[in-house]
Protein backbone atom coordinates (compact mmCIF):
# COMPACT_ATOMS: atom_id res chain seq x y z
CA UNK A 1 0.00 0.00 0.00
CA UNK A 2 1.34 3.43 -0.92
CA UNK A 3 0.42 6.95 0.21
CA UNK A 4 1.56 10.40 -0.81
CA UNK A 5 3.34 12.60 1.71
CA UNK A 6 1.68 15.90 0.66
CA UNK A 7 4.30 18.04 2.39
CA UNK A 8 7.27 16.55 0.59
CA UNK A 9 5.63 15.21 -2.51
CA UNK A 10 7.40 11.89 -1.96
CA UNK A 11 5.69 8.54 -2.23
CA UNK A 12 5.78 6.73 1.12
CA UNK A 13 5.16 3.01 1.46
CA UNK A 14 2.71 2.07 4.19
CA UNK A 15 1.86 -1.36 5.59
CA UNK A 16 -0.64 -2.50 8.23
CA UNK A 17 -0.27 -5.68 10.30
CA UNK A 18 -3.13 -8.16 10.68
CA UNK A 19 -3.19 -7.69 14.45
CA UNK A 20 -2.90 -4.41 16.36
CA UNK A 21 -3.44 -3.54 20.00
CA UNK A 22 -6.81 -1.77 20.57
CA UNK A 23 -5.30 1.68 21.18
CA UNK A 24 -3.57 1.63 17.78
CA UNK A 25 -6.28 0.10 15.58
CA UNK A 26 -7.49 3.43 14.22
CA UNK A 27 -4.07 5.06 13.90
CA UNK A 28 -1.99 5.45 10.75
CA UNK A 29 -0.21 2.53 9.12
CA UNK A 30 3.44 1.62 9.47
CA UNK A 31 5.83 3.59 7.26
CA UNK A 32 8.94 2.32 5.50
CA UNK A 33 12.24 3.80 6.64
CA UNK A 34 15.99 3.21 6.40
CA UNK A 35 17.59 1.83 9.57
CA UNK A 36 20.56 4.21 9.37
CA UNK A 37 18.24 7.23 9.77
CA UNK A 38 17.28 6.00 13.26
CA UNK A 39 20.74 5.42 14.70
CA UNK A 40 22.89 7.54 17.01
CA UNK A 41 25.95 6.68 14.92
CA UNK A 42 26.86 4.56 11.92
CA UNK A 43 27.08 0.80 12.60
CA UNK A 44 30.54 -0.14 13.93
CA UNK A 45 32.73 -3.22 13.68
CA UNK A 46 34.09 -4.78 16.87
CA UNK A 47 37.69 -5.07 18.03
CA UNK A 48 40.07 -7.45 16.26
CA UNK A 49 41.73 -9.09 19.23
CA UNK A 50 42.19 -12.71 20.32
CA UNK A 51 40.18 -14.19 23.17
CA UNK A 52 42.02 -15.07 26.37
CA UNK A 53 40.95 -17.31 29.30
CA UNK A 54 38.29 -15.64 31.43
CA UNK A 55 39.52 -13.45 34.28
CA UNK A 56 37.36 -11.37 36.60
CA UNK A 57 39.68 -8.36 36.23
CA UNK A 58 39.30 -8.39 32.42
CA UNK A 59 36.14 -7.61 30.41
CA UNK A 60 34.05 -10.44 29.03
CA UNK A 61 34.36 -10.96 25.27
CA UNK A 62 31.29 -11.57 23.10
CA UNK A 63 31.84 -13.29 19.76
CA UNK A 64 29.57 -14.75 17.08
CA UNK A 65 29.76 -18.17 18.72
CA UNK A 66 28.55 -16.76 22.05
CA UNK A 67 25.15 -15.75 20.65
CA UNK A 68 22.41 -18.40 20.75
CA UNK A 69 19.78 -18.88 18.06
CA UNK A 70 17.24 -17.01 20.18
CA UNK A 71 19.57 -14.05 20.71
CA UNK A 72 20.88 -14.83 24.20
CA UNK A 73 24.47 -14.51 25.42
CA UNK A 74 25.47 -18.15 26.04
CA UNK A 75 29.27 -18.41 26.03
CA UNK A 76 30.82 -21.86 26.16
CA UNK A 77 33.31 -21.27 27.59
CA UNK A 78 33.22 -17.71 28.89
CA UNK A 79 36.31 -15.78 27.72
CA UNK A 80 37.93 -12.37 28.19
CA UNK A 81 39.80 -9.91 25.99
CA UNK A 82 42.98 -8.02 26.86
CA UNK A 83 43.75 -5.10 24.53
CA UNK A 84 44.66 -1.46 24.91
CA UNK A 85 41.69 -0.23 22.84
CA UNK A 86 38.89 -2.11 24.63
CA UNK A 87 37.39 1.08 26.11
CA UNK A 88 36.03 1.95 22.65
CA UNK A 89 34.24 -1.38 22.26
CA UNK A 90 32.04 -1.80 25.33
CA UNK A 91 28.33 -2.41 24.77
CA UNK A 92 25.83 -0.06 26.39
CA UNK A 93 22.14 -0.28 27.22
CA UNK A 94 20.14 -0.23 23.96
CA UNK A 95 22.99 -1.53 21.79
CA UNK A 96 22.57 -4.52 19.50
CA UNK A 97 25.26 -6.54 17.74
CA UNK A 98 24.81 -8.44 14.47
CA UNK A 99 26.88 -11.36 13.18
CA UNK A 100 28.33 -10.17 9.89
CA UNK A 101 29.83 -13.30 8.33
CA UNK A 102 29.64 -17.06 8.00
CA UNK A 103 26.79 -19.46 8.68
CA UNK A 104 25.60 -17.28 11.59
CA UNK A 105 25.28 -14.09 9.53
CA UNK A 106 22.32 -12.01 10.69
CA UNK A 107 22.15 -13.48 14.18
CA UNK A 108 21.52 -10.69 16.70
CA UNK A 109 22.05 -10.03 20.41
CA UNK A 110 20.62 -7.11 22.39
CA UNK A 111 22.82 -6.10 25.32
CA UNK A 112 21.55 -6.91 28.82
CA UNK A 113 23.13 -5.51 31.98
CA UNK A 114 22.79 -8.87 33.71
CA UNK A 115 25.34 -10.28 31.23
CA UNK A 116 28.02 -7.99 32.71
CA UNK A 117 30.39 -5.65 30.90
CA UNK A 118 30.87 -6.92 27.36
CA UNK A 119 33.39 -6.03 24.65
CA UNK A 120 32.25 -7.02 21.15
CA UNK A 121 34.50 -8.84 18.68
CA UNK A 122 35.46 -7.96 15.12
CA UNK A 123 32.99 -10.24 13.34
CA UNK A 124 30.10 -8.38 14.99
CA UNK A 125 28.54 -5.06 13.97
CA UNK A 126 27.22 -2.79 16.72
CA UNK A 127 24.03 -0.79 16.15
CA UNK A 128 22.92 1.96 18.57
CA UNK A 129 19.30 3.04 17.93
CA UNK A 130 18.03 6.51 18.80
CA UNK A 131 15.67 5.35 21.51
CA UNK A 132 13.45 8.41 21.19
CA UNK A 133 12.35 7.19 17.76
CA UNK A 134 13.31 3.51 17.49
CA UNK A 135 12.94 1.06 20.35
CA UNK A 136 15.95 -1.25 20.51
CA UNK A 137 13.59 -3.93 21.93
CA UNK A 138 11.41 -3.57 18.83
CA UNK A 139 14.44 -3.73 16.51
CA UNK A 140 15.62 -6.89 18.28
CA UNK A 141 12.23 -8.56 17.79
CA UNK A 142 12.25 -7.47 14.14
CA UNK A 143 15.36 -9.65 13.63
CA UNK A 144 13.16 -12.74 14.08
CA UNK A 145 10.70 -11.79 11.32
CA UNK A 146 10.49 -13.31 7.85
CA UNK A 147 11.09 -9.88 6.33
CA UNK A 148 14.41 -9.53 8.14
CA UNK A 149 15.66 -12.99 7.17
CA UNK A 150 14.63 -12.49 3.54
CA UNK A 151 16.77 -9.35 3.56
CA UNK A 152 19.68 -11.22 5.16
CA UNK A 153 19.47 -14.03 2.59
CA UNK A 154 19.38 -11.57 -0.30
CA UNK A 155 22.04 -9.17 1.01
CA UNK A 156 24.52 -11.69 2.41
CA UNK A 157 24.87 -13.73 -0.78
CA UNK A 158 28.53 -13.70 -1.80
CA UNK A 159 30.70 -15.70 -4.17
CA UNK A 160 32.44 -17.15 -1.11
CA UNK A 161 31.35 -16.99 2.51
CA UNK A 162 28.03 -15.16 3.17
CA UNK A 163 28.31 -11.78 4.88
CA UNK A 164 26.92 -8.28 5.40
CA UNK A 165 28.84 -5.05 6.03
CA UNK A 166 28.07 -1.97 8.10
CA UNK A 167 26.87 0.12 5.13
CA UNK A 168 24.47 -2.61 4.03
CA UNK A 169 23.10 -2.92 7.54
CA UNK A 170 22.54 0.85 7.75
CA UNK A 171 20.67 0.77 4.43
CA UNK A 172 18.24 -1.95 5.52
CA UNK A 173 14.60 -1.02 4.94
CA UNK A 174 12.01 -1.70 7.62
CA UNK A 175 8.46 -0.67 8.41
CA UNK A 176 7.96 1.18 11.67
CA UNK A 177 4.88 2.21 13.64
CA UNK A 178 4.91 5.09 16.12
CA UNK A 179 7.23 4.67 19.09
CA UNK A 180 4.47 3.74 21.57
CA UNK A 181 3.24 0.93 19.32
CA UNK A 182 6.82 -0.27 18.81
CA UNK A 183 7.27 -0.58 22.57
CA UNK A 184 3.92 -2.29 23.09
CA UNK A 185 4.81 -4.97 20.54
CA UNK A 186 8.31 -5.34 21.96
CA UNK A 187 7.02 -5.71 25.52
CA UNK A 188 4.51 -8.37 24.46
CA UNK A 189 7.10 -10.45 22.61
CA UNK A 190 9.79 -9.88 25.23
CA UNK A 191 7.50 -11.28 27.92
CA UNK A 192 7.21 -14.45 25.83
CA UNK A 193 11.00 -14.53 25.47
CA UNK A 194 11.34 -14.28 29.24
CA UNK A 195 8.94 -17.19 29.69
CA UNK A 196 10.79 -19.27 27.09
CA UNK A 197 14.14 -18.54 28.75
CA UNK A 198 12.79 -19.31 32.23
CA UNK A 199 11.46 -22.64 30.95
CA UNK A 200 14.81 -23.37 29.27
CA UNK A 201 16.55 -22.66 32.58
CA UNK A 202 14.29 -25.28 34.20
CA UNK A 203 15.43 -27.81 31.59
CA UNK A 204 19.08 -26.98 32.23
CA UNK A 205 18.55 -27.27 35.99
CA UNK A 206 16.85 -30.66 35.59
CA UNK A 207 19.66 -31.90 33.34
CA UNK A 208 22.24 -30.76 35.89
CA UNK A 209 20.29 -32.44 38.70
CA UNK A 210 20.07 -35.68 36.72
CA UNK A 211 23.80 -35.64 35.97
CA UNK A 212 24.64 -35.18 39.66
CA UNK A 213 22.18 -37.89 40.68
CA UNK A 214 23.66 -40.39 38.23
CA UNK A 215 27.11 -39.80 39.69
CA UNK A 216 25.73 -40.81 43.09
CA UNK A 217 23.43 -43.66 42.03
CA UNK A 218 26.22 -45.59 40.29
CA UNK A 219 29.40 -46.64 42.12
CA UNK A 220 32.36 -44.30 41.65
CA UNK A 221 35.62 -45.71 40.31
CA UNK A 222 37.18 -48.08 42.83
CA UNK A 223 33.93 -48.65 44.75
CA UNK A 224 31.43 -51.51 44.68
CA UNK A 225 28.46 -49.58 46.12
CA UNK A 226 27.08 -46.17 45.11
CA UNK A 227 27.27 -43.14 47.39
CA UNK A 228 23.48 -42.86 47.34
CA UNK A 229 21.10 -45.78 47.83
CA UNK A 230 17.36 -45.83 48.34
CA UNK A 231 16.39 -46.54 51.99
CA UNK A 232 15.22 -50.10 51.34
CA UNK A 233 18.64 -51.05 49.93
CA UNK A 234 20.90 -49.34 52.46
CA UNK A 235 23.06 -51.86 54.28
CA UNK A 236 22.30 -54.64 51.80
CA UNK A 237 24.89 -56.55 49.77
CA UNK A 238 27.48 -54.82 47.63
CA UNK A 239 26.96 -54.67 43.89
CA UNK A 240 28.20 -57.65 41.90
CA UNK A 241 31.23 -57.31 39.66
CA UNK A 242 30.65 -58.70 36.18
CA UNK A 243 31.71 -58.17 32.57
CA UNK A 244 29.28 -56.43 30.24
CA UNK A 245 29.20 -59.57 28.14
CA UNK A 246 27.33 -61.28 31.02
CA UNK A 247 24.59 -58.64 30.99
CA UNK A 248 23.11 -59.82 27.73
CA UNK A 249 23.83 -60.31 24.04
CA UNK A 250 25.68 -57.69 21.98
CA UNK A 251 24.60 -57.68 18.33
CA UNK A 252 26.25 -55.89 15.40
CA UNK A 253 24.54 -54.37 12.40
CA UNK A 254 24.88 -54.20 8.64
CA UNK A 255 23.87 -52.37 5.48
CA UNK A 256 21.98 -53.99 2.62
CA UNK A 257 23.27 -53.29 -0.89
CA UNK A 258 22.31 -49.66 -1.48
CA UNK A 259 22.10 -50.16 -5.27
CA UNK A 260 19.39 -52.80 -4.96
CA UNK A 261 15.96 -51.10 -4.69
CA UNK A 262 14.37 -54.37 -3.52
CA UNK A 263 16.24 -54.01 -0.22
CA UNK A 264 15.03 -50.50 0.62
CA UNK A 265 11.87 -48.51 1.42
CA UNK A 266 10.34 -51.41 3.31
CA UNK A 267 8.80 -51.61 6.79
CA UNK A 268 11.81 -52.48 8.96
CA UNK A 269 13.43 -49.59 10.87
CA UNK A 270 17.16 -49.16 10.07
CA UNK A 271 19.30 -46.74 12.06
CA UNK A 272 22.62 -44.99 11.48
CA UNK A 273 24.74 -43.42 14.27
CA UNK A 274 23.74 -39.85 13.34
CA UNK A 275 20.15 -40.62 14.40
CA UNK A 276 21.12 -41.63 17.93
CA UNK A 277 20.45 -39.11 20.67
CA UNK A 278 20.19 -40.32 24.25
CA UNK A 279 16.57 -41.35 24.64
CA UNK A 280 13.92 -43.42 22.89
CA UNK A 281 13.65 -44.15 19.17
CA UNK A 282 10.34 -44.62 17.37
CA UNK A 283 11.16 -44.02 13.68
CA UNK A 284 14.19 -44.07 11.40
CA UNK A 285 15.22 -41.98 8.41
CA UNK A 286 15.41 -45.06 6.22
CA UNK A 287 13.78 -48.49 6.26
CA UNK A 288 14.73 -51.82 4.74
CA UNK A 289 12.72 -54.74 3.39
CA UNK A 290 12.67 -58.35 4.59
CA UNK A 291 14.81 -59.17 1.57
CA UNK A 292 17.31 -56.51 2.60
CA UNK A 293 17.45 -58.00 6.10
CA UNK A 294 17.90 -61.52 4.73
CA UNK A 295 20.67 -60.56 2.31
CA UNK A 296 22.85 -58.48 4.65
CA UNK A 297 24.57 -58.69 8.02
CA UNK A 298 21.84 -56.52 9.56
CA UNK A 299 20.07 -58.24 12.48
CA UNK A 300 16.51 -57.76 13.66
CA UNK A 301 16.59 -56.35 17.19
CA UNK A 302 13.66 -56.68 19.61
CA UNK A 303 11.74 -53.80 21.11
CA UNK A 304 13.73 -52.46 24.06
CA UNK A 305 17.16 -53.15 22.56
CA UNK A 306 19.85 -50.68 23.64
CA UNK A 307 21.56 -49.24 20.56
CA UNK A 308 25.20 -48.19 21.21
CA UNK A 309 27.25 -46.35 18.58
CA UNK A 310 30.75 -47.74 18.13
CA UNK A 311 32.28 -45.75 15.26
CA UNK A 312 33.46 -42.13 15.00
CA UNK A 313 30.94 -40.98 17.62
CA UNK A 314 31.30 -43.62 20.33
CA UNK A 315 28.95 -44.34 23.21
CA UNK A 316 25.83 -42.49 22.07
CA UNK A 317 22.94 -44.65 23.19
CA UNK A 318 19.20 -45.04 22.71
CA UNK A 319 16.43 -47.55 23.34
CA UNK A 320 14.29 -48.68 20.44
CA UNK A 321 10.54 -48.59 21.05
CA UNK A 322 10.00 -51.01 18.13
CA UNK A 323 11.75 -53.86 16.41
CA UNK A 324 14.61 -52.44 14.36
CA UNK A 325 17.95 -52.96 12.64
CA UNK A 326 21.13 -50.85 12.48
CA UNK A 327 24.09 -50.36 10.20
CA UNK A 328 27.54 -51.64 11.16
CA UNK A 329 28.33 -48.63 13.35
CA UNK A 330 26.63 -50.24 16.36
CA UNK A 331 26.83 -52.90 19.00
CA UNK A 332 23.29 -53.24 20.33
CA UNK A 333 22.59 -54.80 23.72
CA UNK A 334 19.67 -57.12 24.37
CA UNK A 335 19.76 -57.67 28.13
CA UNK A 336 19.01 -60.95 29.89
CA UNK A 337 15.67 -61.43 31.66
CA UNK A 338 17.45 -60.99 34.99
CA UNK A 339 18.46 -57.43 34.06
CA UNK A 340 16.59 -54.14 33.60
CA UNK A 341 17.40 -52.63 30.18
CA UNK A 342 16.72 -49.06 31.32
CA UNK A 343 19.21 -49.44 34.18
CA UNK A 344 21.93 -50.46 31.70
CA UNK A 345 20.92 -47.67 29.34
CA UNK A 346 21.73 -45.16 32.09
CA UNK A 347 24.84 -47.11 33.10
CA UNK A 348 26.22 -46.74 29.57
CA UNK A 349 25.46 -43.00 29.55
CA UNK A 350 27.31 -42.63 32.85
CA UNK A 351 30.29 -44.71 31.65
CA UNK A 352 30.56 -43.44 28.07
CA UNK A 353 34.19 -42.41 28.65
CA UNK A 354 35.14 -46.03 29.35
CA UNK A 355 33.99 -47.01 25.86
CA UNK A 356 35.84 -44.07 24.28
CA UNK A 357 39.09 -44.95 26.08
CA UNK A 358 39.00 -48.48 24.70
CA UNK A 359 38.41 -47.31 21.11
CA UNK A 360 41.25 -47.41 18.58
CA UNK A 361 41.94 -46.62 14.94
CA UNK A 362 44.03 -44.25 12.84
CA UNK A 363 41.44 -42.88 10.41
CA UNK A 364 38.55 -42.84 12.88
CA UNK A 365 38.07 -44.31 16.34
CA UNK A 366 36.11 -47.54 16.73
CA UNK A 367 35.40 -49.98 19.54
CA UNK A 368 34.71 -53.63 18.76
CA UNK A 369 32.47 -56.19 20.41
CA UNK A 370 35.37 -57.93 22.18
CA UNK A 371 36.42 -54.70 23.87
CA UNK A 372 32.86 -53.93 24.99
CA UNK A 373 31.99 -57.34 26.44
CA UNK A 374 35.14 -57.31 28.59
CA UNK A 375 34.42 -53.96 30.25
CA UNK A 376 33.95 -54.48 34.00
CA UNK A 377 30.71 -53.25 35.53
CA UNK A 378 29.11 -53.36 38.95
CA UNK A 379 25.55 -54.59 38.87
CA UNK A 380 22.80 -54.13 41.44
CA UNK A 381 20.08 -56.68 42.17
CA UNK A 382 17.11 -56.46 39.81
CA UNK A 383 14.86 -54.63 42.29
CA UNK A 384 17.47 -51.93 42.91
CA UNK A 385 18.13 -51.65 39.17
CA UNK A 386 14.41 -51.01 38.67
CA UNK A 387 14.31 -48.35 41.38
CA UNK A 388 17.26 -46.47 39.84
CA UNK A 389 15.80 -46.77 36.35
CA UNK A 390 12.41 -45.46 37.54
CA UNK A 391 14.03 -42.52 39.33
CA UNK A 392 16.13 -41.39 36.36
CA UNK A 393 13.42 -42.01 33.76
CA UNK A 394 10.97 -39.87 35.76
CA UNK A 395 13.44 -36.97 35.53
CA UNK A 396 13.81 -37.61 31.79
CA UNK A 397 10.04 -37.49 31.39
CA UNK A 398 9.96 -34.16 33.22
CA UNK A 399 12.77 -32.83 31.01
CA UNK A 400 10.90 -33.97 27.89
CA UNK A 401 7.61 -32.41 29.03
CA UNK A 402 9.32 -29.12 29.89
CA UNK A 403 11.16 -29.11 26.55
CA UNK A 404 7.82 -29.56 24.77
CA UNK A 405 6.52 -26.47 26.59
CA UNK A 406 9.40 -24.49 25.11
CA UNK A 407 8.49 -25.65 21.60
CA UNK A 408 4.83 -24.72 22.16
CA UNK A 409 5.82 -21.26 23.38
CA UNK A 410 8.13 -20.75 20.40
CA UNK A 411 5.37 -21.72 17.99
CA UNK A 412 2.99 -19.35 19.77
CA UNK A 413 5.47 -16.51 19.46
CA UNK A 414 6.10 -17.29 15.81
CA UNK A 415 2.38 -17.15 15.03
CA UNK A 416 1.97 -13.94 17.02
CA UNK A 417 4.85 -12.26 15.20
CA UNK A 418 3.32 -13.10 11.83
CA UNK A 419 0.28 -11.10 12.88
CA UNK A 420 1.97 -8.26 14.79
CA UNK A 421 4.36 -7.43 11.93
CA UNK A 422 2.98 -6.62 8.45
CA UNK A 423 3.50 -9.11 5.65
CA UNK A 424 5.87 -7.60 3.10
Amino acid sequence: MKNKDMGKGNEIKIAIPALRFPEFQDTEGWKEYILGDFLLEQPRYGINAPAVPFLEELPTYIRITDISENGCFLPNPKVSVNHGAINDFYLNIGDLVFARTGASVGKCYKYKEKDGKLVFAGFLIKVSPDQTRLSSDFLFQFTFTQQYWKWIDLTSTRSGQPGINSKELASMELYLPVKDEQQKIADCLSSLDDLIEATAQKVRALEKHKKGLMQQLFPAEGKNVPDLRFPEFQGTSVWEEKKLGKIGNFIGGGTPNTTNPEYWDGEILWYTPTEIKNGYLKSSNRKITKQGLKNSSAKLLPKGAILITTRATIGDVAISKKECTTNQGFQSLVVNDSEINLFWFYWIIQHKEELIKKASGSTFKEIGKNEIINIIAYSAKKQEQQKIADCLSSIDELIEATTRKIEVLKEHKKGLMQQLFPKI
